[in-house]
């Protein structure tokens, strides 16, 4: 885990361990140890975020939530539901050298198109960009969203 970066996030601990080449950190929410890969490295301290400081509720995020797209299966990387079960924020998850770019947004975009979620978030761990959607258009957030409502 040495070689991955520090991220713009609050420290996390996360259980390790190590299975032949590969190093694995335990997923609460899932209840599995899962490759510890750069892109998880983000999800995980976002999630930790959500629940930390935006006030989700663990049990209302669901990782690689299903979304159909022209009849073709994909997955948005962390969904957080409201009460109802309904799509309230979708988040991308980069990995910490890709570039947040346009056609990031888009691809959230697109998955929102189907979820319909109130917020979008977009992550590579080293910069954030949260959106709210709102009469038709995205307008951009200066930090992330209070879920305790």
């Amino acid at each position: 885990m040495n070689d991955l970066p520090k991220l713009h996030f609050p420290p996390i601990r996360l259980r390790a361990r190590q299975r032949g080449e590969a190093v694995e950190v335990w997923d609460s929410l899932r209840g599995i140890y899962l490759v510890l890969t750069p892109e998880e490295w983000v999800r995980q301290h976002l999630i930790a975020c959500l629940i930390a400081q935006c006030g989700a509720q663990p049990t209302r995020i669901v990782q690689e939530y299903a979304v159909q797209l022209n009849g073709q299966p994909q997955r948005a990387d962390v969904v957080v539901v409201d009460d109802a079960a309904r799509p309230l924020l979708v988040a991308e998850c980069k990995a910490p050298h890709v570039k947040i770019d346009g056609r990031t947004f888009a691809q959230a975009v697109r998955y929102n198109s189907v979820l319909g979620a109130r917020y979008v978030v977009l992550t590579n761990g080293l910069q954030h960009y949260c959106c709210e959607f709102c009469d038709g258009q995205y307008r951009r957030l200066d930090r992330f969203p209070d879920l305790r409502r």
